[in-house]
């Protein structure tokens, strides 16, 4: 008589060496946020050819951005819920399949009104895309290198921005600005039918939802693959240490001693994206307004993303080896310090570069490291949710950031007034994180199950 042997998968995934099919799973998502991050910033780059094309002034133009920006807040309101319920590879595929769609109609708008809405239905998809792909990544990684698997997946966002930005330059002078959309449509559509046909669906999903069990061990099995042939998983009962819970997942925020940090995450998130795109939105012209060259203040913006990517990285490095709280208050510190060094560094280009450089590194590297606690806060039946709310949040922030620049400069406050305003939001984050550390109990992050005490 076979004895059936009860598995964990989570153990089973910290028990193994990162495997070839856990890798293609990271590079599906880096590729889904790597379009995400292309789409996100395209109108960007095509708003001053729209501009002209269709003789609108700036104001006219300003609901464009507004209705990307309302979409990806509601997408992420809307998807993460979704997501718990029906599974994180299904709402993902219409979640790409909705904001590739939603470009490529856009391409062919024939009014301004058409294009808004367009970009609010492309901002939907986008909104749910890159909360379900930090969902997704988490949950096939061991937790031992989860935040750094995670934040380095996440620069696909950052990557697919820098390259629209190149291919913009090009594409328009060439084709004209709708032909931007165009492959900003395309390249979604096209990943479709590779992540329908090898994208797998989150075991932790399907084992919490007792559903099917065959397809769990035949994904493990992949998993497996060259590291140990010989375990054999066709007579295996698969656990994960958590009960299903009933009712709407968002409910689940606030319960079960989740609702402190929930709180503390949102508010991270809030002030952390308020100071990101402040920055990136505002910067080169709080720049060119000390007499630097437009070239040149968007030059040293550039090294604001430069420092984020580098910081998402090492951060991410840093969280799996110590209290991750700690990793991200002090970063966040950090920021604020060069976030308010930026002010007062505009007559010395080379301590400005350092400045933008290290505030990057602090915020935007921060961010993407939030987005890896969250995801590994939450337990598997409230962790699309969670991850996604918690971004929701975060996009009401990046909102207000977008207006608060425009607002201090009509105000004609000194740069390094308005620098020492924008670094304090930073510095609530990093309290915020340093909080959330202190008043989580032992007994929570046994059950959350990755992050140390």
């Amino acid at each position: 008589m076979n004895t059936v042997k009860t598995i964990d998968v989570q153990n089973f995934l910290n028990a193994h060496r990162l495997s070839s099919s856990q890798i293609w799973i990271l590079i599906l998502c880096f590729l889904i946020v790597a379009v995400d991050g292309f789409d996100t910033a395209a109108i960007g780059f095509i708003a001053p050819a729209i501009r002209t094309e269709w003789g609108l002034t700036p104001g006219q133009l300003a609901p464009l951005f507004g209705a990307g920006l309302f979409g990806l807040m509601t997408g992420a309101f809307l998807f993460g819920p979704l997501a718990d319920k029906f599974g994180r590879k299904t709402i993902l595929m219409v979640s790409v399949a909705l904001f590739g769609t939603a470009s490529l109609v856009s391409a062919f708008a024939p009014s301004l009104e058409s294009l808004v809405l367009l970009r609010f239905v492309t901002g939907l998809g986008l909104g749910g895309a890159m909360p379900n792909s930090i969902t997704l990544t988490s949950e096939f990684c061991p937790e031992n290198r989860r935040s750094f698997l995670v934040t380095t997946m996440f620069c696909g966002f950052t990557l697919g921005s820098a390259l629209g930005g190149v291919a913009t330059a090009h594409i328009v002078a060439d084709f004209g600005w709708r032909a931007v959309l165009i492959l900003g449509g395309v390249l979604p559509l096209a990943l479709l039918p590779v992540l329908w046909l090898t994208l797998p669906e989150s075991v932790r999903y399907l084992v919490l939802n007792g559903k099917r069990t065959l397809e769990v061990g035949r994904i493990l099995g992949r998993i497996l693959g060259r590291i140990a042939p010989t375990e054999d998983l066709t007579n295996a009962r698969f656990v994960v240490p958590e009960r299903k819970q009933a009712g709407f997942p968002a409910s689940h925020l606030f319960k079960g001693g989740l609702l402190q940090g929930t709180l503390f995450l949102w508010l991270t998130f809030f002030m952390s994206l308020l100071v990101v795109y402040l920055l990136s939105s505002w910067l080169p012209t709080l720049i060119n307004s000390t007499g630097m060259s437009l070239k040149d203040a968007s030059l040293v913006t550039a090294m604001f993303q430069v420092g984020g990517t580098i910081g998402a990285i090492l951060l991410g490095r840093l969280m799996d080896k110590f209290d991750p709280h700690v990793v991200l208050g002090a970063s966040y510190a950090l920021a604020g310090v060069c976030v308010a060094l930026i002010g007062s560094s505009t007559s010395t280009p080379w301590l400005m570069v350092v400045a933008v450089f290290c505030a990057g590194f602090g915020v935007s590297g921060s961010q993407v490291g939030a987005n890896a606690l969250a995801a590994a806060f939450y337990p598997t039946a409230s962790r699309a949710t969670g991850v996604s709310w918690a971004s929701g949040v975060g996009r009401i922030g990046s909102v207000l950031g977008s207006m608060l620049g425009g607002t201090m400069l009509s105000l004609q406050w000194g740069l390094p007034t308005v620098f020492l305003i924008v670094a304090l939001p930073a510095f609530v984050a990093g309290a915020s994180m340093l909080a959330m550390g202190w008043t989580r109990s032992p007994q929570l992050q046994v059950s959350a199950g990755t992050l140390r005490s």
